[in-house]
């Protein structure tokens, strides 16, 4: 997916919040800005919306010499979510349809993204949650997403944001284990999920986790590891998780399926439906050979 015009204000919006989220010093909240106008100025907007997140954030991190500053966050949603986790398990294991209901929960943690929103806090989660379970998503699109994990020897998890990685779970536990493996960030950036949050989950006891050796929002090929490129070009299946694994793989020509829930208007657009609906959608390329 390319960048719009309409997300330049956005990048500006994200800069700004992510340098007074990590500091009180409103001289670096003007440098991190000025540099992201800068930027923005000369951008190439055929490259997709996280190549400009990867520069905003990196900036950040360098301007206040944190390293990881979501950490805490990410450190109270894993753990809250934690907490929510057997009876979420309960309403999977008991629906009419357990693998419908982990695709909508796993899409409500979807949520937890201090990309698009300043603030995440429970409430929300929880809204998001009842609104995954009430929400319309087409059965056919399910039984077509069953019917291609099942033929699949090989799938790709790339996971999203921490405390959506346990709600992550949800979903992974209604697949054979033997077929799956999980990926995370390489390093931290905003609230993605790094390999200490795929333990904090649980998931490593489940399954392999690697990482894929970037620190980018969403899964920039190229700026990732040879061996995380290797298991991606080997899956049979990818399912990408969130709006930033959307943004740099919806025009890769591979067997993937898209789950997020759409946060972003011009996101929206792109994918043909409204802010705040569940998205199940199968990778252009595939849905066509089909």
């Amino acid at each position: 997916m390319k960048s719009y015009l309409d997300c330049i204000p956005c990048f500006v919006r994200q800069a700004l919040e992510a340098a007074r989220f990590v500091s009180d010093d409103v001289a670096i909240h003007e440098q991190v800005l000025r540099d992201v106008l800068a930027a923005a100025a000369t951008m190439d907007l055929s490259q997709s919306p996280p190549m400009m997140g990867h520069r905003i954030q990196r900036l950040t991190r360098k301007l206040t010499g944190n390293q990881d500053p979501y950490r805490e966050v990410k450190e109270h949603f894993n753990q809250y979510v934690l907490k929510m986790f057997p009876g979420l398990r309960e309403s999977v294991e008991e629906a009419d349809d357990s693998l419908n209901a982990a695709v909508r929960l796993a899409i409500a943690g979807n949520v937890i993204d201090f990309g698009p929103f300043a603030q995440v806090d429970e409430a929300l989660l929880k809204r998001s949650i009842q609104e995954a379970l009430g929400a319309s998503i087409p059965e056919v699109v399910i039984e077509d997403l069953r019917g291609v994990i099942e033929q699949a020897e090989s799938i790709l998890y790339l996971a999203d944001n921490a405390g959506e990685i346990v709600f992550d779970r949800l979903l992974i536990e209604q697949m054979p284990a033997q077929k799956i493996t999980v990926a995370v960030k390489g390093e931290p950036v905003i609230n993605d999920a790094t390999m200490a949050d795929a333990e904090a989950a649980g998931l490593t006891d489940l399954v392999p986790v690697i990482d894929n050796g970037s620190d980018a929002p969403g899964t920039i090929l190229e700026l990732c590891s040879e061996e995380f490129r290797q298991h991606f070009e080997a899956a049979d299946l990818v399912i990408s998780k969130g709006q930033g694994n959307y943004e740099t793989l919806s025009d890769v020509e591979i067997e993937i399926f898209f789950l997020l829930k759409a946060k972003c208007p011009v996101i929206a657009r792109d994918i043909g439906t409204d802010v705040g609906a569940l998205v199940v959608q199968r990778g252009r390329a595939a849905a066509q050979a089909a």
